[in-house]
């Protein structure tokens, strides 16, 4: 399925592409998210008179992203987790518990910047932890786990 992207989405192609997905990605999240409308003369039309809204918009929110990365660079959390005397962790630190300690810090992050392309942490240490603001900005943070 043919489809115009609306935004910039990664792997996939930039603002104004049109691009070739499967039918399903195409109609349960790129098009309900508007983040792309199908293929059409009258789409490609409707998209020609709103580009230069769309470009603003995702400069807009480069810029945010941008700001808020600046705000998180060398930033360092640390998350109290019950564990065994080896360092194991009797449960894990996920994805909501790094963005609750950051959030708190004075910054917001949502659970789904969080990058941990190794899984959960199961062990005390440090980690380096990658926070997605926008397919453009990506920002490392350092995650301190220790034994309570």
């Amino acid at each position: 399925m043919n489809v115009i992207l609306l935004e910039r989405v990664g792997k996939l192609g930039g603002l104004g592409d049109e691009v070739n997905v499967r039918p399903g990605f195409a109609r349960n999240f790129l098009i309900p998210q508007g983040k792309a409308v199908r293929a059409s003369k009258a789409n490609r039309e409707m998209f020609e008179a709103r580009r230069l809204e769309l470009e603003r918009v995702a400069n807009a929110r480069l810029e945010e992203a941008q700001k808020r990365a600046a705000g998180l660079a060398g930033t360092t959390v640390t998350i109290v987790a019950k564990a065994g005397d080896e360092g194991k962790l009797y449960g894990s630190v996920g994805t909501q518990e790094i963005a609750d300690a950051i959030s708190a810090k004075g910054t917001p992050v949502e659970r789904s910047e969080v990058r941990m392309p190794e899984g959960v942490i199961r062990a005390t240490g440090e980690y380096a932890i990658d926070i997605q603001l926008h397919s453009d900005v990506t920002v490392e943070v350092q995650v301190s786990v220790v034994a309570e």
